[in-house]
């Protein structure tokens, strides 16, 4: 992913929303959101052109739901052209393995809570390459990046945005809340949380208006353009919600609504080349809410 917006608790009948871009390569290969035959419970786009991926584990994926066991994650890269290593691995497979329930601290399946199991990665930074990634079990928000001097931490209610620095942008409940950051915010990120602000507060349940949130073209202006290490033109392009680069740009828009029941909407729509539409996935279902306890 390379922009996160997430209402956490931030309306009284949704627990969670999300509205999250994926920008890549658009000649990497890639499946359209699904539920995952091989992971029961696993609802999720697939990244089956991802490097460092063990031949027995199954495909990475940069968002997914496990609507089993109540788990949610999302992952973004850090931008920065001098630190990628080709035998690192794939940031897919750590989303992955929270959503499977592995751990260090446990056997297979045991689904370790979100802190527990962002203690376990951060203590082994340089396994992958530059990340933020969010993990959720519904009952608690966590955030952490690898390449950030600053312990995972947990989320508090509120509006919550990520790209691709090594910082997460937080605003508090309540109209007047200004978005804080420990970082120079990305206008992407203040003006999509902006976006979902407004959305959440008038009609929540609008799959179509986070959509469209999403679906905002407008470069940012230089002077408040920040600086990754990549050329001015493409720190230019980047810059938008929704890229359309020649290359290199949006290939998919996912919308994620978790209500307080637990039953859930959760929305993608697919891109081509210069934004050209490839189609639409839509799915409904049920959490068991209260936690990482499973389904019976």
């Amino acid at each position: 992913m390379c922009l996160v917006l997430i209402g956490w608790r931030a309306h009284p009948d949704y627990r969670l929303i999300v509205a999250a871009n994926r920008d890549e390569f658009y000649t990497r290969p890639t499946e359209s959101m699904r539920r995952w035959t091989e992971v029961p419970g696993v609802l999720a786009g697939r990244d089956i052109g991802a490097q460092g991926v063990s031949d027995t584990d199954p495909p990475g994926t940069w968002l997914g739901l496990n609507e089993r066991h109540a788990r949610f994650t999302a992952v973004t890269n850090v931008r920065n052209p001098d630190d990628q290593r080709a035998d690192a691995r794939s940031r897919g497979a750590l989303l992955m393995d929270f959503l499977r329930g592995l751990s260090d601290h446990g056997a297979h399946g045991e689904f370790p809570d979100p802190r527990r199991y962002l203690e376990d990665v951060a203590a082994a930074p340089d396994d992958y390459n530059g990340y933020n990634v969010v993990v959720s079990d519904l009952e608690r928000l966590w955030w952490h990046s690898n390449r950030s001097a600053a312990p995972p931490r947990e989320l508090t209610p509120g509006f919550h945005g990520l790209s691709n620095g090594t910082f997460v942008t937080s605003a508090a409940l309540g109209p007047s809340a200004e978005p804080e950051a420990a970082r120079p915010i990305w206008p992407k990120v203040r003006n999509g949380l902006a976006g979902l602000r407004k959305v959440v507060e008038s009609e929540p349940g609008s799959l179509d208006d986070y959509f469209e949130v999403l679906a905002d073209p407008v470069q940012a202006p230089d002077e408040a353009l920040p600086h990754t290490g990549v050329p001015l033109d493409d720190e230019r392009a980047l810059s938008a919600r929704f890229i359309a680069h020649p290359v290199h740009g949006t290939r998919a828009s996912t919308v994620l609504l978790v209500r307080e029941d637990g039953t859930f909407d959760m929305a993608e729509r697919s891109f081509g080349r210069l934004g050209n539409p490839q189609g639409e996935a839509a799915f409904r279902g049920t959490v068991p809410m209260g936690g990482a306890r499973a389904r019976a």
